[in-house]
């Protein structure tokens, strides 16, 4: 089976020249740092002691950047690789100061190009967050005697199903772990089904924060968002926008002084969701224009990345994008550690145990239509105050479980 995969992964390679010039024609990769998926690396190894994390895109790394700050004060750490696939986690990363991680983009993953990529960074562990597996990777760090992990393994059903029908690849690959530290009791069950030997539960590291976290707005924007009465819809995924539009229009008819924030999960998508919002005759307002915000703004429109949490500390009524279609939802943990009351739609199997403990602390509401949506935001905005409560206990557990997440990673560090 590896033969055939890489056979398959060989012709994407020969069509690889047409992806990127048609990614790189509609904004999704750097100019100047494709390369780097290639093997031709814009930076150095410095020191001997590297250790290498890689997620797919933005919330698998955000996920790891509280277990980031503690490598950060490890001493025995020269450096951090921290590898993604996506030009948005690439900006992500930039926003984080931390002084010995470094970012590159993952290598397609041919025999040659993994092994060309450790043997220029040789790190002396790799860790994969959440599903990233990468059977030519996976096989060379092995051949090389790397240990490798799967930090906050995450397998879905569908994911699940599909491994299993070639039972005896999934095992060769999976038992190639040292550590598998699983993010539920679900996917416990699937790693070990898989072949995984060395599985554990420490809970999700999502339940974690940053230490030294700052939270910061412009004055003046802050100002305007709290003489309105608002709520902001987080991480949306096309057609939300126009549903969400709906709502503001349907709200609107009883708070005049109505403001609605939209975060769009890929901002690259501002333009067109712009277009969309102006037929309906809504008012935008972009996040980055210079321009005065106008007071009849419906809209604001955030299209920029790392601003979430700002918005979260200012504003707490949160309808969670990803989950009114077949998306599998967005990480309601953010929004949950600033107090704020969450929507969500039927579509959250990415994050369900996460979901269900939120809906047993009445923090999150599942909605499957507007007028659902409508009549849960006109209760939320009777609300006076946020739940201190909820915010210490989910302190209190992401703290435990990044300390446990801590003590495994920093065993496998020389």
């Amino acid at each position: 089976m590896l033969i055939i995969y890489r056979i398959l992964i060989n012709l994407i390679l020969i069509l690889s020249p047409i992806i990127l010039i048609y990614r790189l024609l509609i904004g999704k990769e750097d100019l100047k740092r494709f390369k780097e998926k290639f093997c031709f690396f814009s930076k150095k190894k410095s020191g001997e002691n590297l250790i290498w994390f890689h997620g797919a895109s933005v919330g698998e790394l955000y996920s790891i950047m509280p277990l980031l700050e503690k490598l950060e004060k490890n001493k025995k750490v020269n450096q951090i690789l921290v590898t993604s696939n996506t030009l948005s986690s690439s900006k992500v990363i930039q926003n984080y100061r931390f002084t010995k991680l470094i970012h590159q983009f993952f290598p397609i993953d041919t025999n040659f190009h993994s092994q060309k990529f450790l043997d220029y960074w040789k790190p002396s562990s790799a860790h994969f967050i959440d599903s990233e597996i990468w059977p030519n990777m996976i096989n060379n760090l092995n051949k090389k005697n790397i240990p490798v992990t799967l930090l906050n393994g995450r397998i879905t059903k569908k994911t699940f199903s599909r491994w299993k029908m070639i039972p005896s690849f999934s095992k060769k690959i999976f038992n190639k772990f040292n550590l598998c530290l699983s993010s539920s009791k679900e996917s416990k069950k699937f790693l070990k089904s898989l072949g995984a030997t060395n599985v554990k539960l420490l809970g999700n590291i999502k339940f974690s924060q940053l230490e030294n976290e700052k939270n910061t707005m412009n004055i003046n924007i802050k100002k305007f968002i709290q003489l309105k009465k608002s709520w902001c819809a987080s991480s949306t995924h096309g057609p939300e926008e126009i549903f969400c539009a709906k709502v503001h229009l349907e709200l609107k008819k009883k708070y005049k002084n109505l403001l609605t924030i939209i975060i769009p999960r890929h901002v690259e998508r501002a333009k067109s969701i712009e277009e969309d919002l102006n037929k309906l005759n809504l008012k935008v307002h972009y996040h980055d224009s210079k321009k005065k915000i106008n007071k009849g703004t419906d809209i604001y429109l955030v299209n920029s990345y790392g601003e979430t949490k700002s918005f979260y500390n200012i504003c707490k009524n949160i309808f969670l994008g990803g989950s009114l279609v077949d998306h599998g939802g967005q990480n309601p943990l953010e929004a949950a550690r600033f107090g704020c009351n969450i929507l969500h739609g039927p579509h959250v199997s990415n994050f369900t145990e996460i979901y269900q403990f939120l809906k047993l602390k009445s923090i999150s509401t599942k909605i499957t239509n507007q007028q659902q949506f409508v009549t849960m935001m006109d209760k939320f905005f009777k609300k006076k105050s946020k739940s201190k409560l909820i915010q210490k206990k989910l302190n209190f557990i992401g703290k435990k479980i990044l300390e446990l997440t801590y003590r495994e990673i920093n065993s496998f560090i020389k």
